[in-house]
């Protein structure tokens, strides 16, 4: 193997398995934790399902039923108007966030 040309061409045959050895590999072990991680997410789903059906059937249980319909009155005069009850939120968010700024302004220092 002393042409060069030759043992260029070797090397390049060899490194070509190898490498399409190792993709297929690494591909065949990405395809089969996708596959565990589909089956676990479904298996995980199929569990909080049950438990939600079952957690709602006790609280059905639990619940007396008073044969009543539930009515929300929204003419209420008495409740306070929306737009003052979003600026009242506002107000306090902003007020929140200037003292959350402070705080880490003094932890920073």
């Amino acid at each position: 193997m002393s042409n060069p040309l030759n043992q260029a061409l070797v090397y390049g045959r060899v490194f070509a398995e190898v490498l399409k050895e190792k993709v297929e590999t690494g591909l065949t072990d990405v395809l089969s934790d996708l596959g565990k991680f589909d089956a676990e997410r479904n298996k995980w789903m199929q569990d909080f399902n049950e438990e939600f059906q079952a957690r709602v059937e006790r609280e059905v249980q639990r619940t007396p039923d008073t044969g009543k319909p539930v009515t929300i009155n929204i003419d209420d005069d008495d409740a306070p108007d929306l737009q003052e009850v979003i600026d009242n939120l506002r107000a306090e968010i902003a007020a929140l966030k200037a003292e959350l700024r402070e705080y880490r302004d003094r932890q920073s220092n």
